[in-house]
């Protein structure tokens, strides 16, 4: 008999994304993969032409007699509710009434040719008549006039006030940063399929299919399970296929209802751009008290976001954006206000960090001024900052205890093996004989808290069947966008029976199998389906180790599944011949599994409470070059070492990582979004406009490894969300850029450098810095 102790274990290796293959071999099969059933029509939108107006008329006689259109459908076709909003109804399907940003859809062409309909749909500017208003298109107008698409939100601690006006020192500024563009590889796309009776098959890229089979039902006037929904993998998400997939599904299925034929909504990149929000932009207003070690002690926050015309997930986004403002620090007096401005552009949405990302930056922004005035390196301040054990410094400013604090041990490692003071002295010297080309260097922490911060959603089910052959079908409530998902899914319920991974199969995400599911987002993926799928695989074991205790004649609890055998007793039995046999006695060899997160609270009214399970941990080192005459940089090497707890799969969370790096890299010095600022018009609405990272920009000395610290909490096999934390890493390249750019002025000061920190911001803040030495 095999030792199963020598056996290896399937949770904690590294086996290869499930679709690995099929990706590199193009045969992984996406939305418009799937074979088009006879009869398929197309579907396009016409968008507004006016960023804000009042629509009169559309003339659809023209839209009609267009070669190839089968139907014309506006808000007036719609049976049940025209709205696609996922928390606040504000949000309609087809403009009605009113116009409310410039690519708003208004009407849907139906025809027999994708480019058919696309031909038609871009008449949209000769047929729509409308009487245009003016536009309010910054959030800073937005403010300035009280026009919020939700009341403003507040946060608060102690008195912030009174511990600003008597520190020793103060800190007084604004900033902005831009939003970002999820740009995932595959857009949005969903096909309808009327099915027997009055029901609908919907195949649809969504990170949140109960909400599409929700608002599709509330748009057809239906009860929800007349809808089913299925996702087999999506080319990507990063939030943007979260809430704003709906739109797409909703029309598409109203199409396909109104027609009784299947439709397919595929949108080009050009009216992705136009059509869908993205990462919201912030400004900021601060008012700070520190002291002369640089220490916080008492802050005042304006944060003011760019939502877009409806509210979609602002409330949320803000929320997690106050409750983020701390990131790695003790702060015992805040004052934090949070607005969700409402103007006439698109509608911003999640993507990935979902507002944490906006907040942390804003302290960390903070902190590098701080140690400017202060002539102290910043590495020093943030460390005289950080949360502790001792003295009371543990409570977050929304009242969750921070536990298991990892700020002060993973930085200190990541300062041993990146060799950052002595790195830092050389650039120092490098700088001082270099007039042209400057380094900096830069080193950022990361506390990122994992949950939904709606604590409902914090819940998962799946469905685990083992059949004769000792093969087992996986199904669960997540979505697979490329992340490892069902990679991991499968390696826990792998481990749980004790078989290889390649026993294991995950099936489609399918609303008619697992009901009521939450959001793949949130970095809770793993977390919330791996325990769901974790307890219904318990459930079977449990059943199969009553036999094969009698089999082997043994205790139950002494048995050990492993390697694909059931040891116990002195004796083995293959896990296929104990399926076998159990299936012959009637033993049921399928379970339901479901997991809740618990301890979880939260007082949305005064943002109180303990919205966190755990917090994931991490810090960068990033160097960077900067060329002073042309502003531009490059990041020459960047050192990582990330919190992961007891990895699931080391390989899939160091790509996260490493993807979340290069992308929040992209998001914070090349990824500019520009609006028109009359018409409202996205000039950058195409990959010839808009730059994201490619290859090319990622740090040629790239270093990247995990923490290794199992997870405190009750987490799958104490493991931790790789998802959303990483992207904060490189706030380090940001605030590198600015080291760099700081060398170029007088000693002590404190360059003004806009985000995203494109070549043209550099050079700006560069000149600036020249002009205060001249």
């Amino acid at each position: 008999m095999n030792n199963p102790h020598e056996l290896p274990q399937v949770v904690g290796s590294s086996p290869a994304h499930e679709s690995a293959a099929l990706h590199v071999s193009g045969q992984a099969s996406y939305t418009d993969d799937i074979a088009e059933a006879q009869g398929t029509l197309h579907a396009a939108l016409g968008l507004s032409p006016v960023a804000h107006g009042r629509l009169l008329s559309i003339d659809l006689e023209l839209l009609k007699k267009q070669p190839g259109v089968v139907a014309v459908l506006t808000a007036a076709d719609i049976a049940g509710e025209n709205n696609c909003g996922p928390l606040i109804h504000d949000d309609p399907i087809l403009a009605d009434g009113e116009l409310r940003y410039l690519g708003q859809p208004v009407f849907a062409i139906i025809a027999t040719d994708r480019e058919l309909a696309r031909r038609a749909a871009a008449l949209a500017k000769t047929v729509i008549r409308c009487e245009a208003l003016e536009p309010v298109l910054t959030a800073k107008a937005a403010h300035a006039l009280g026009q919020y698409v939700l009341p403003p939100m507040h946060l608060n601690r102690g008195d912030a006030d009174a511990a600003i006006s008597t520190a020793p020192h103060r800190l007084q500024g604004e900033w902005a940063v831009g939003g970002q563009e999820q740009f995932y590889l595959e857009g949005q796309i969903s096909y309808a399929l009327p099915q027997d009776g009055q029901a609908l098959l919907i195949h649809c890229s969504t990170q949140h299919p109960s909400e599409m089979q929700q608002l599709v039902a509330h748009a057809l006037h239906w009860q929800a399970h007349q809808v089913q929904v299925q996702c087999r993998r999506m080319g990507g998400g990063f939030g943007g296929k979260e809430s704003q997939s709906a739109l797409f599904a909703c029309v598409a299925a109203i199409a396909a209802m109104k027609l009784r034929r299947p439709v397919k909504l595929r949108l080009d990149r050009d009216d992705d751009f136009l059509i869908t929000g993205r990462r919201h932009g912030f400004d900021y207003r601060w008012d700070v008290g520190y002291d002369d070690e640089g220490r916080i002690l008492g802050a005042e926050v304006w944060l003011v976001s760019n939502a877009g015309h409806s509210a979609d997930l602002s409330a949320p986004v803000m929320a997690r954006a106050l409750c983020h403002f701390d990131n790695a620090y003790w702060l015992p007096n805040v004052s934090l206000h949070g607005f969700c401005a409402k103007t006439n552009t698109q509608s911003n949405t999640a993507f990935r960090g979902f507002g944490g990302p906006q907040g942390a930056l804003a302290i960390e922004m903070i902190l590098d001024s701080v140690a400017r005035r202060l002539g102290l390196d910043p590495l020093l301040v943030r460390q005289r900052n950080f949360y502790s054990s001792e003295g009371g410094r543990d409570v977050a400013p929304y009242g969750q205890q921070v536990e298991d604090i990892l700020a002060k041990p993973l930085t200190d490692q990541l300062i041993a093996s990146s060799n950052y003071h002595a790195r830092r002295a050389e650039i120092q010297a490098f700088n001082a004989r270099s007039p042209v080309l400057k380094k900096g260097l830069a080193l950022t922490p990361v506390k990122f808290g994992i949950s939904f911060n709606v604590v409902h959603l914090n819940q998962a089910g799946a469905l685990v069947h083992v059949y004769t052959d000792g093969s087992v079908l996986v199904n669960h409530g997540g979505t697979e966008m490329g992340q490892g998902l069902n990679t991991k899914v499968a390696q826990v319920v792998a481990h749980e029976l004790g078989l290889p991974f390649e026993q294991v199969r995950c099936s489609a995400t399918d609303t008619s199998k697992v009901a009521n599911t939450s959001a793949t987002a949130a970095s809770t993926g793993s977390d919330l389906n791996g325990k769901a799928a974790q307890d219904a695989a318990r459930k079977i074991k449990q059943r199969l180790a009553i036999l094969a205790a009698e089999l082997l004649d043994c205790p139950a609890a002494s048995l050990q599944f492993s390697g694909g055998q059931v040891f116990g007793g002195g004796s083995a039995i293959t896990f296929k011949e104990l399926v076998s046999k159990a299936y012959f006695q009637r033993i049921q060899l399928w379970s339901d599994g479901f997991y809740a997160t618990p301890g979880l609270h939260w007082d949305r009214a005064k943002l109180q409470g303990r919205p966190f399970y755990y917090y994931a941990w991490g810090a960068a080192v990033a160097e960077v070059l900067v060329d002073t005459l042309s502003g531009e940089s490059r990041v020459v090497r960047a050192d990582v070492l990330h919190d992961a707890g007891q990895s699931l799969n080391p390989a899939l969370d160091i790509g996260q990582v490493e993807g979340a790096f290069v992308q929040g890299m992209g998001w914070l010095t090349m990824e500019e979004l520009v609006w028109h600022p009359k018409t409202g018009a996205l000039s950058t609405h195409a990959p010839s406009t808009y730059k994201i990272p490619t290859a090319n920009d990622s740090p040629p000395d790239f270093r990247v490894a995990l923490f290794d610290h199992p997870n405190h909490a009750d987490s799958i096999h104490r493991s931790k969300a790789l998802g959303e934390p990483p992207l904060l890493l490189p706030f380090s390249v940001l605030l590198a850029i600015k080291d760099a750019v700081a060398s170029c002025g007088p000693a002590g000061c404190d360059p003004h450098l806009r985000a995203p920190a494109t070549a043209e911001a550099v050079l700006d803040a560069v000149q600036a810095l020249k002009a205060l030495r001249a």
